[in-house]
């Protein structure tokens, strides 16, 4: 089966996977492949409980919500994107933007490892980010980033949690945590020079992190 054939099939999937699972499933999901990541853009995803929530300004509880139905979703997810292009996938990430009604599945494939391509402006995106990074936490011990393609790009962080943070996690405030840091970062990303860097207006962002290894990543959709 031709590539693109693969990405219109597991858009679909996707699609009818969120419909059953949520009653109401997006408009669109564009899956895009570049080695060794693979994005699922959703769009126009919002069910009809959610947007009662929403309208009450609960919008943490449906983040909330969203997490604990992704914890039994992404372990399905995982395994039909391996079946279908197969590959092996090593991580997999998720953010939702409820106020865009949008949301991001990043898969990361086992061979990640390496350096990703370079940029014009790879160098003052990740001083950037570097500057938000400590605002909210502490300068990553290691980051690089790329293009996945001409919309949308990827910025990886590793060795950013800071003591305090890493109790919390022991403790078992995870859901929390993650809550908090994704409303400070998002605040901190959306005011910073970035949007001024890059040569196109950012329309949608997302923010996740692998807490066990301690690595970050931010996807920017112009």
């Amino acid at each position: 089966m031709e590539k693109t054939s693969i990405q219109v099939e597991l858009a679909s999937y996707l699609g009818k996977l969120l419909r059953d699972h949520f009653g109401k499933g997006p408009s669109s999901v564009y899956v895009s492949v570049n080695k060794p990541f693979i994005t699922m853009h959703i769009r126009d995803f919002i069910a009809p409980m959610e947007r009662v929530l929403i309208d009450q300004g609960k919008l943490l509880k449906v983040e909330e919500l969203r997490d604990h139905l992704m914890e039994e979703l992404l372990p399905e997810i995982k395994a039909t994107v391996q079946t279908m292009l197969g590959v092996n996938i090593s991580e997999m990430y998720y953010d939702w933007s409820l106020e865009n009604r949008s949301g991001m599945i990043l898969s990361v494939l086992s061979e990640s490892d390496h350096q990703l391509k370079d940029y014009p402006q790879k160098e003052a995106i990740q001083q950037e980010t570097a500057v938000i990074s400590e605002m909210a936490e502490k300068v990553p011990a290691h980051m690089d980033s790329c293009f996945l393609n001409n919309r949308t790009l990827l910025i990886r962080r590793d060795g950013i949690l800071v003591r305090i943070e890493k109790e919390l996690i022991v403790n078992g405030f995870e859901e929390a945590l993650r809550l908090s840091k994704k409303g400070l970062e998002k605040r901190l990303l959306k005011h910073s020079k970035i949007n001024s860097i890059l040569d196109g207006e950012v329309t949608d962002l997302f923010v996740d992190w692998d807490f066990e290894k301690d690595k970050s990543y931010i996807i920017f959709v112009l």
